[in-house]
């Protein structure tokens, strides 16, 4: 076989599986910039929630789209036996899979959770803000516990959030609430004797969730009641319920 022939077998389909690759690739790249910029740009205060989900948005469409060229990529360079375009275009599906897996997973717990936002171990006597109270006037959700129709829909989704009891003096109880706070990586804004209010601090949009913590003596010890209820949002996708479960967990293994 002549070289001209070896070489026109090698680019079998001409330039087209690489250049709809390096498509997928650089479309694969430029979603990630998107969805992943559109949170880091809210926390650090660049765009507002609006424009951040618009960012996200698009970054999903685009990634869909990556999705696409990359499937396309790999059908025409399999068919062609362009080994390397094919991998770029399995590649691009992959991460688009990897990239799409926490939206899609929230998605879907959105669909399973109540369209509420502030959770509470005691529903009839919420822990309330003080110190936080300011801030959370400043932000869209209410400082003041919803009512009934959310204690309502707790009730169904979240019977196991409840208080617990430490058998420990008032004193020692309060230190370990706020050293389990501060395990948690939360903002602590005020220390009471028989109270702790924080701010918890989400990983990538920086959403503000606000947490209570109310200590009771009872006739066992302590009681901790506790109370987690996000700034924005009318549904926190069950994180302030996981929250509490998380902390009282903590809690309870503390020495």
């Amino acid at each position: 076989m002549t070289n001209s022939s070896r070489t026109r077998t090698r680019l079998r389909g001409g330039r087209w599986p690489r250049l709809l690759a390096w498509l997928s690739v650089l479309a694969v790249i430029a979603a990630a910039l998107l969805m992943g910029g559109a949170g880091l740009a809210h926390r650090l205060e660049m765009t507002d929630l609006s424009t951040a989900f618009g960012l996200l948005r698009q970054g999903a469409y685009l990634a869909i789209g990556a999705a696409a060229l990359g499937l396309i990529t790999l059908i025409l360079a399999s068919l062609c036996k362009r080994f390397k375009p094919a991998l770029a275009g399995a590649l691009a599906v992959v991460a688009v899979a990897a990239m799409m897996i926490v939206p899609w997973q929230m998605q879907q717990r959105a669909q399973e959770v109540p369209a509420i936002h502030d959770i509470t171990t005691d529903m009839q006597n919420p822990p309330a803000f003080v110190a936080l109270a300011s801030a959370r006037e400043a932000a869209p959700n209410e400082v003041a516990y919803p009512g009934e129709s959310t204690a309502r829909q707790q009730r169904e989704a979240y019977p196991d959030i409840q208080p617990i009891i430490l058998e420990l003096p008032l004193i020692d109880a309060m230190n370990i609430v706020e050293a389990t706070a501060q395990d948690q990586g939360w903002e602590i804004a005020d220390v009471g004797d028989t109270k702790l209010e924080a701010t918890a601090t989400t990983l990538w949009f920086g959403f503000k969730d606000d947490v209570v913590i109310r200590l009771s003596e009872v006739e066992d010890g302590v009681k901790v009641d506790m109370r987690s209820a996000s700034r924005v949002g009318r549904s926190d996708v069950g994180a302030n319920a996981e929250r509490i479960r998380d902390y009282l967990e903590a809690l309870r293994h503390e020495p």
